[in-house]
């Protein structure tokens, strides 16, 4: 049963249009996806190998989200998807990749965002009706969802985006993604903090932690944002065209 402790689910109990994920590397991350129907999974993600975007050392230790089937004994249902990347469709074994499926809540109260302290797993912000949700995804797999960054447009914000039709406009945050805003707000939470230095204790510094992750948490849900606006698929996917040209144009520049 979804509740505080746990978002897990069997596969009895899925809707189309449902956002799911499933934890990899040991609960290090998760990677999520829109169920549509008869076993499939529309889901972003890059291909097996290849850098996600962060342009740090994170890249040696965060891995591909692909499907894990490897080459030589593909998936009877999906192929070989193992260095694709973009939107795909996916059977849901290839998706979560023996992992365990959990539905991602959303319209959540305060209270429950918060008690729910690891990123990922809920948003404030409302769902918008399962026909919406299914015609974006499926439009999005058809025209792509931009540049992958794990920080700023990954597998969690497409789903997101797919459920709600939100996007954030901003070149100074992070995208959607809850568990990207999760991890910033562990890093910062005590180094930007200037309440660390009212208490020297580890109990107080703790407590500091604490409400200063909860509260950025918070801030940069998608429903608490203000830097939000609902934005058409069609849109969406005119305006992913001209910032990836102009990322080429710039490359091309410095050749």
């Amino acid at each position: 049963m979804v509740g505080l402790l746990s978002n897990k689910i069997s596969r009895d109990e899925l809707k189309p249009g449902d956002h799911i994920y499933s934890w990899r590397h040991a609960y290090l991350y998760a990677h999520h996806g829109i169920y549509v129907g008869d076993g499939m999974v529309i889901h972003f993600t890059r291909g097996a190998g290849q850098e996600i975007g962060t342009g740090t050392v994170l890249d040696r230790y965060i891995f591909s989200s692909s499907p894990s089937h490897p080459s030589d004994t593909p998936c009877p249902q999906c192929g070989d998807q193992s260095s694709l990347d973009g939107v795909l469709s996916s059977c849901i074994d290839c998706f979560l990749s023996g992992g365990d499926l959990y539905i991602f809540q959303y319209a959540v109260s305060p209270v429950l965002f918060i008690a729910k302290a690891r990123g990922g797993t809920c948003t404030l912000a409302s769902s918008d009706p399962s026909e919406d949700v299914l015609h974006r995804a499926d439009f999005l797999l058809k025209n792509g969802f931009g540049i992958y960054h794990i920080f700023k447009n990954n597998c969690e914000d497409f789903a997101i985006y797919c459920k709600t039709g939100l996007l954030v406009f901003t070149s100074i945050s992070v995208g959607r993604s809850g568990q990207a805003a999760s991890f910033l707000a562990a890093t910062s939470a005590i180094i930007s903090s200037p309440l660390r230095f009212l208490t020297t204790s580890f109990s107080g510094l703790a407590a500091v932690g604490c409400g200063m992750y909860c509260f950025s948490r918070f801030v940069t849900d998608i429903g608490v944002r203000r830097d939000v606006t609902k934005v058409p698929v069609e849109s969406l996917v005119a305006r992913s065209s001209i910032d990836e040209s102009d990322a080429a144009t710039e490359v091309d520049k410095k050749e």
